[in-house]
């Protein structure tokens, strides 16, 4: 049985991951940015498996430290840490874009990351064991897309930060990777819809083709990072060649319609 912590794990594909690990029988560390969203996950986790809830700012050093102490102290122990924490910036190009959405952006993904690495690194050096997961983007292999220039950024450094510390504790007993989900269908995706409109139905064509459910990503990410022996692993689940199969066959013989099928799930809801 291992001990997960994984920021940013009260909605999305951090509370995908949380749910998969607990349905696996370990042990997990839910957290969030306040104490109502990360009361909300562990209701909607409620009976899956041993867990606790613990709020965190991780742009805020004392408050990673306090993450980790909590963990500890329940489980005795910590395997796997996951930085997932993220956010975006609106769909505006960098002189349109508000200052505050900017150092958010930075602080969370980035420097968010950073801190975390540094305090998960300190403690599983001394327990003698442990592994890091930095989560990628859009922009993470310095793919250009205008509107989002600062999370495209933050994902692009996170990929050097990830490579560059696990070159650092190579030789130790900390392995340090990535996890790379593909296109997701979360409030990530919704929010780009909200900006632009026009521009998201005409996004929607190819990510009818490229996108996945979260419950349908989760599962692996969580067996591949289970399965983890090596140091600097980069685990994708959207690779080269499923994107090119899906762009030649899936528009002729599979009729994807993921993006669409999520949006009339969420409409539905908001009429419910």
């Amino acid at each position: 049985m291992k001990t997960i912590v994984i920021t940013g794990s009260t909605r999305g594909i951090g509370l995908g991951l949380a749910r998969e690990f607990l349905q696996l029988g370990h042990q997990v560390v839910v957290s969030g940015t306040s104490e109502s969203s990360v009361a909300n996950a562990l209701k909607q986790l409620e009976g899956l498996g041993e867990m606790i809830g613990q709020p965190c700012m991780v742009q805020d050093y004392e408050s990673v430290q306090n993450l980790w102490n909590k963990g500890f102290e329940r489980f005795g122990k910590i395997d796997i840490w996951i930085n997932n924490a993220g956010i975006s910036t609106s769909k505006s190009i960098l002189n349109e874009l508000p200052l505050d959405e900017i150092q958010t952006t930075v602080n969370t993904n980035l420097l968010g990351s950073i801190l975390c690495t540094k305090i998960a690194a300190k403690e599983m050096l001394k327990q003698g064991f442990g592994q890091i997961y930095m989560f990628e983007g859009f922009g993470s292999n310095g793919q250009l897309q205008k509107g989002i220039s600062v999370y495209g950024s933050t994902k692009r450094a996170l990929r050097y930060f990830t490579a560059a510390a696990a070159n650092e504790y190579k030789g130790t007993p900390i392995l340090i990777g990535s996890l790379s989900p593909g296109i997701v269908t979360t409030d990530l995706l919704i929010r780009a819809s909200k900006d632009n409109s026009k521009g998201w139905e005409r996004s929607k064509k190819i990510l009818n083709l490229l996108a996945d459910r979260v419950e349908t990503v989760t599962p692996w990410l969580v067996e591949q990072t289970l399965n983890n022996k090596k140091n600097g692993a980069k685990i994708s689940w959207l690779t080269r060649r499923k994107v090119w199969g899906r762009l030649l066959f899936g528009s002729l013989f599979c009729k994807r319609r993921v993006v669409d099928e999520w949006e009339a799930e969420l409409n539905q809801q908001k009429i419910t």
